[in-house]
């Protein structure tokens, strides 16, 4: 699949935009600051409805402008699709397929799949869990896009169980709101079993491309792996009961992955009630998807902490890279082969690790690559050139 049109309106710094794009290596060259990542960016939002830059939809607007537009062609074989996503300030966003009628922007997902690597990757191992979490949430809507449900209703669910743990610290908890709190405990069991399932599938779809990728990238004196460290493993004991563990992601305990939904939801159950004395005074769910982490490991030790400068960059390309060949595998089954988006991430790398990570890339469908001087690109990426000036860009360069 790839990208052969993208016209933005009102999108970021662009009033209104129009590119041509084409199968192979399209590098995009202009100064820091012109632009060159709002066309990206938007070509990601398309993918996952959300930013690698922003966590809210707001500055993705023109400043002054009430909504935004992406519209898209794409490609697959003798195929093609054109989407279009408005992108509107205080309510919900709209999308449309080949001019039909205006559907959910959730319907758009899995039409447009992308792999985008940019410089806020560090985050992805020196930042927060929910950095690792959204990465696999992201990854996993883009694979099978129903779950982008599953993460909804588990969001909607968490929210609504917070606001009545929250009222118990007002001294406004009664016993009725116990009883409520036990329903919400079921439902919020189900639809994080149904999430955590999902994601230890993924995980363990990750981790030998993960290794893989981290090898390719270095000298491979050093392996690479990832652990998933569930909230339930921290409130249970070994036989799967009441403990008094703090609800802190662990590793320990049965192995989750051989558990179906229905045995993690009861898993669930059992750690709410291990918990719920805590949550009462915290105010806030303590067990859940929402808490758990994904620790990359390098070598023996946890690569957050550990890893030289030079070693995370490795690490945060090859998570992106072993999303790129799940994507892969699932291309050769019938799913769709990535655009790689490459986001003035050349300019962070030293020499070595810049040709390697082009020599790996550069035989994809598609690649589109951000720089803000030509001379950061390695020769393995010679292809079309586009100069992008104020506004928009002047074509071949």
């Amino acid at each position: 699949m790839y990208l052969e049109h993208l016209s933005l309106t009102d999108f970021r710094s662009y009033a209104q935009v129009d590119l041509k794009l084409g199968p192979g290596v399209t590098v995009l060259v202009g100064s820091n600051g012109i632009g060159k990542t709002n066309l990206m960016e938007a070509i990601g939002y398309l993918a996952t409805l959300s930013s690698h830059r922003v966590s809210t939809d707001a500055p993705l607007l023109r400043f002054g402008a009430e909504r935004a537009m992406i519209r898209a062609k794409l490609v697959r074989g003798e195929q093609s699709t054109v989407i279009e996503l408005e992108i509107n300030a205080g309510r919900a966003n709209r999308g449309r397929i080949n001019r039909g009628n205006p559907v959910r922007a959730r319907d758009i997902l899995g039409i447009c799949q992308t792999v985008l690597f940019a410089p806020e990757d560090l985050a992805l191992v020196k930042g927060d869990p929910s950095n690792r979490r959204r990465f696999l949430d992201e990854l996993l809507v883009s694979l099978i896009p129903r779950h982008a449900a599953t993460r909804s209703d588990y969001d909607r669910v968490l929210k609504q169980r917070n606001a009545l743990l929250k009222s118990a610290r007002t001294g406004k908890f009664t016993a009725g709101h116990e009883a409520t709190l036990d329903v919400w405990d079921q439902h919020m069991a189900r639809a994080g079993a149904e999430l955590l399932y999902a994601r230890l599938e993924l995980v363990e779809r990750l981790r030998p491309h993960l290794n893989s990728a981290y090898a390719q990238l270095t000298d491979a004196s050093k392996d690479a792996g990832a652990v998933y460290r569930s909230t339930i493993q921290g409130v249970l004991d070994d036989d799967g009961g009441p403990g008094d563990r703090p609800t802190e992601p662990s590793a320990s305990g049965e192995d989750l992955r051989l558990l179906s939904v229905d045995e993690l939801t009861e898993r669930y159950v059992q750690a709410f009630a291990a918990s719920r004395k805590k949550e009462l005074e915290r105010g806030i769910s303590l067990v859940g998807p929402h808490r758990d982490e994904l620790e990359l490991v390098l070598g023996q030790a946890p690569a957050k902490g550990y890893a030289s400068h030079g070693e995370t960059w490795s690490m945060c390309l090859s998570l992106r890279l072993a999303s790129y060949y799940v994507m892969l595998d699932d291309a050769r089954t019938g799913g769709t082969a990535p655009i790689l988006i490459l986001d003035d991430v050349f300019a962070e790398l030293d020499v070595q690790r810049r040709r390697k990570l082009a020599a790996i890339v550069a035989g994809a469908e598609q690649v589109l690559v951000t720089a803000a001087v030509i001379a950061d690109i390695p020769e393995e990426l010679a292809g079309r050139r586009i100069t992008v000036v104020p506004g928009g860009n002047d074509g071949e360069g």
